[in-house]
């Protein structure tokens, strides 16, 4: 009787030997676009119905240029029942996730805020407003939404390094079609103004949220502040951070190798056996 018998495959084993394994997960990638940031809704409600179907209007609309543009905007309806509303997404979105983005908009407007005169929703990857005929404007520097990191950077260094950071992102900004990202010394910053906002202005309204992060968020190593009419977020990756990362990467590396090896070895020894086996 031989060591191996034949019906034994090869696959067997290796399903076998796998599964002694376990799997990497697939490494989540950053927040998703879709993700919730904020809500702003008004506490009037309209009851009338061709509110309702100016705002039906306004969101088919909007989701018709969802596809092709990255900011549009526009009004429907008449006499009273004028709604006025606009989209926006991040400058750096492709057409596709522009639309991804803004497509669940809409349904989040009516469960999040029902029949407010006015609503805005803001997403990691766009956001969505609307207004009706007469409410009452606010100004385009309005704090809407702030959000400073529990995390906190010990020394003066980081601070440094971030508002050098906001000076090279405000240069940038104003030779850019009012979209901007850039880094200084791991720390990461972005600006976006509306999309029909002027330079002057987008680079008023941008000093104004960069004087606000720094200010509020003080050492915090990220934060996110909203204005009315543009935003500013920044995040700080520590080197020891990416030297971790680095560890881990080779680990896997490493430890994958020598799976591979082992496996290789099993195979061989496999084959020698059934070799045997044959002789006999």
């Amino acid at each position: 009787m031989g060591f191996i018998a034949k019906p034994f495959s090869l696959l067997s084993f290796i399903v076998f030997l796998l599964a002694g394994f376990e799997f990497l997960p697939f490494v989540k990638s950053s927040s998703d676009i879709t993700t919730l940031v904020y809500k702003g809704c008004a506490t009037q409600s309209f009851s009338d119905s061709s509110y309702s179907q100016s705002l039906s209007e306004l969101y088919a609309s909007l989701m018709a240029q969802a596809s092709q543009e990255p900011f549009f905007k526009t009004s429907t309806g008449g006499d009273q029942a004028t709604i006025s509303g606009l989209f926006q997404c991040r400058g750096d979105l492709s057409n596709r996730d522009c639309y991804r983005c803004v497509s669940m908009l809409p349904d989040m407007m009516g469960s999040l805020c029902g029949n407010s005169v006015a609503a805005r929703i803001q997403l990691y990857g766009c956001y969505m407003l609307y207004e009706v005929s007469g409410f009452p404007d606010i100004s385009g520097l309005d704090l809407l939404y702030k959000t400073c990191s529990a995390s906190l950077e010990a020394g003066s260094s980081f601070e440094m390094n971030r508002d050098t950071a906001f000076s090279m992102l405000e240069s940038g900004l104003a030779s850019s079609n009012r979209f901007y990202t850039t880094s200084y010394q791991s720390v990461y910053v972005l600006a976006q103004c509306e999309g029909d906002l002027g330079t002057i202005d987008c680079g008023t309204c941008v000093q104004t949220a960069v004087q606000r992060a720094q200010v509020e968020c003080g050492s915090s190593i990220s934060g996110q502040v909203y204005l009315q009419m543009c935003f500013v977020t920044y995040t700080y990756y520590p080197k020891s951070s990416s030297g971790q990362n680095t560890t881990k990467t080779v680990a896997i590396v490493v430890g994958g190798a020598g799976a591979l090896g082992f496996l290789v070895i099993c195979l061989l020894f496999i084959k020698s056996m059934v070799k045997k086996h044959d002789d006999y």
